[in-house]
């Protein structure tokens, strides 16, 4: 048996990072040869306790800024001005690329395929859209459609 550190999540075997048992064969035949590990030596433990350590960091950091974008974001209100027919049904709708222009608008610059919304609103109405910036952070927009 043989001791590697997997480069990859393995189905069967375990995530990335992680050091393994695995037969001889295995190891030497099939995950060293197509780089999905390492051999598990004390520098390569070194490594990638160091690139653990690292990753770490940058996802505490891109959650900082995610949470700090949030907080800015929360504060944002979007009215929207439709023409609406009977039953304040609006003629076309108001899809996620238009409340990412509205938000690039107020200064927050913000891809229109993170903006979750399942479909177009057609409805005169207020909704709150979620707005996927980081896995835990959903900060939430309020948008105003009213008729014009």
């Amino acid at each position: 048996m043989m001791e590697v550190i997997l480069r990859q999540d393995i189905d069967d075997l375990g995530k990335a990072g992680s050091i393994v048992k695995v037969k001889d064969g295995y190891g030497r035949n099939f995950l060293l040869p197509r780089g999905l590990a390492y051999q598990a030596t004390a520098g390569n433990k070194r490594r990638v306790e160091a690139e653990a350590r690292q990753r770490g960091e940058m996802l505490s950091r891109e959650k900082d800024d995610a949470e700090a974008f949030a907080a800015r974001l929360a504060a944002a209100d979007l009215t929207f001005q439709a023409q609406a027919g009977e039953g304040d049904k609006l003629f076309g709708s108001i899809t996620s690329a238009d409340i990412a222009a509205k938000l690039a608008e107020l200064g927050h610059v913000v891809d229109k395929r993170i903006i979750d919304l399942p479909e177009p609103l057609k409805m005169v109405g207020v909704y709150k859209v979620p707005i996927r910036l980081h896995a835990e952070v959903r900060p939430e927009v309020r948008v105003w459609v009213v008729k014009a």
